[in-house]
């Protein structure tokens, strides 16, 4: 790289490491590229991306950040995941180092709060954004349907002693 993309680079991951909410560092040795594509995919769908830089470019692009915290994990072949949301990237990274063991999770940093990797783990396993949010609405309808249920039931009750009755007549 020449200097001026090193440059450009640096400073499109500040822009990047300022808009995100959520920053997850791995080790990737030994993954394969297929593998790697895999990750990058599962990110994207779940709206993260997956970086990797060198080291040292990451770490000057990290000055000036809250993300900053992670810049002693650089060390050693390590990938970037981040997002807006704060739980997509931890939950892809985690479950694609679930099923493969070369990727291991350094730790991360959720604004200014550092993460270890068990923090990291546990940002992963809280439902997304949207899941809370339909289990908002489902909270809200849900009283909302059984007030309806109330107000229905004595007519249909009465209606069922009505239409008994009436059978009764037609028997008789």
């Amino acid at each position: 790289m020449d200097r001026a993309a090193k440059k450009e680079l640096v400073t499109t991951l500040n822009e990047v490491f300022k808009a995100s909410n959520v920053v997850v560092v791995a080790h990737y040795a030994g993954l394969t590229v297929a593998q790697m594509q895999t990750l990058r995919r599962q990110a994207k769908q779940a709206g993260a991306s997956v970086k990797v830089a060198k080291n040292r470019l990451a770490k000057i692009a990290l000055d000036g950040t809250d993300a900053a915290i992670v810049a002693p994990l650089l060390k050693g072949p390590t990938v970037l995941t981040y997002s807006g949301d704060p739980i997509a990237a931890p939950k892809v990274v985690s479950d694609f180092a679930k099923a493969n063991d070369k990727l291991v999770i350094l730790g991360g940093a959720m604004g200014t709060t550092a993460l270890n990797p068990d923090g990291v783990k546990a940002l992963a396993s809280l439902p997304s954004l949207d899941e809370l949010r339909a289990k908002i609405v489902g909270l809200i309808q849900a009283p909302a349907t059984k007030v309806a249920q109330i107000v229905v039931a004595p007519a249909g009750k009465l209606a069922r002693v009505v239409q008994a009755h009436a059978d009764k007549g037609e028997a008789a």
